[in-house]
């Protein structure tokens, strides 16, 4: 897919090539305009191209070559849900068949329980299950003048979000309270003779994810697991292969042991034929990426330009190039 002359911001009539199926990273010091090329000019582009968004690209003279994919997905480290009822099992499209099999249990259909009796966003007057003292929250809001709200845990349900009823319902000798208190490690184990949840907790294992909790409040996940939680749910879609993903410095503020599970995921997607761009100033993403477009050479006025693209180590032969002198010694060219 190709960039033609992108003159948003600093850009300075940019021409790039991004190669379909391969992993991309966009380099250059900070300033030299990777996110107006990235953010600004190729995913708003494609995006208005393929959902007709109205977000208007930055000034650019064409794009070819947007018929290669049939979605674009902007994967930043943004909250996943403002609300404590979103969690990762209600975001990645866990909780429905975990619902719909406690509603399968013999005790529930004895009493003719649905699936959402499990669900607590159903009040108990439409059949649902919830705790009513604190509406399905587990908490409840205490309202303080001048204050920050304090939460404190329900006193009827203490805290177990479902009325009494619903917690008699149990599967495999736990109720549905007792399931979203385990860790995603804890529930692949538990879940393993159900395939359709088993495959999603794979996902999320496959990107790190093996300790938290399957009803942590989505407000408690860190920037990073918040975007980690995202690419699990995109591994988790049936692809096909046509999608161009787009993230911003993915790997800020993790762990190296972190960033090798997120390149794996990456890796991953990248092999079923997805195209991904990445912008990135870590040197162990640089080093491993297909093609590398570096822009530069400084920031501001004196960026802009786009120095040189290829692989790493044309990168990293350049002599301008600020990325090139770092990468070197990681490449022994």
């Amino acid at each position: 897919i190709r960039i033609r002359g992108a003159r948003g911001n600093n850009l300075k009539n940019v021409t790039a090539d991004f190669p379909v199926g391969l992993l991309t990273c966009v380099t250059g010091v900070s300033g030299s305009g990777k996110s107006t090329l990235v953010n600004d000019t190729l995913y708003a582009a494609v995006a208005r191209t393929l959902y007709r968004s109205h977000d208007e690209p930055a000034e650019h003279e064409a794009i070819e070559g947007i018929e290669h994919f049939d979605k674009v997905i902007n994967v930043d480290q943004s909250p996943i849900g403002r609300t404590p009822r979103s969690n990762p099992a209600t975001y990645t499209g866990l909780f429905t068949p975990i619902r719909d099999l406690m509603a399968e249990v013999p005790q529930a259909r004895e009493r003719g329980y649905g699936p959402g009796r499990f669900s607590f966003n159903v009040p108990q007057s439409s059949g649902g299950g919830r705790c009513e003292a604190c509406q399905g929250d587990g908490v409840v809001k205490v309202e303080m003048h001048f204050l920050p709200d304090v939460y404190v845990p329900c006193d009827v349900c203490h805290g177990q979000r479902y009325n009494r009823e619903t917690l008699e319902v149990q599967y495999k000798g736990r109720n549905i309270h007792e399931v979203l208190g385990l860790t995603v490690e804890d529930a692949h184990q538990f879940f393993s003779a159900v395939p359709t949840i088993a495959r999603k907790l794979q996902t999320l294992l496959d990107v790190g994810l093996g300790y938290i909790r399957l009803g942590q409040s989505a407000t408690t996940l860190s920037g990073g697991e918040a975007q980690r939680v995202k690419l699990a749910q995109e591994l988790s879609k049936r692809d096909t292969g046509r999608t161009l993903y787009i993230l911003d410095e993915p790997t800020t503020g993790l762990h190296f042991h972190d960033i090798q599970l997120l390149l794996k995921v990456l890796y991953q997607l990248r092999d079923h034929g997805n195209t991904i761009v990445v912008i990135e100033h870590n040197l162990d993403v640089i080093k491993t990426a297909d093609w590398l477009i570096d822009m530069g050479p400084e920031g501001g006025s004196g960026g802009g330009r786009l120095l040189v693209a290829g692989p790493p180590e044309v990168i990293a032969a350049h002599p301008e190039s600020h990325t090139g002198r770092y990468l070197k010694p990681l490449l022994d060219v």
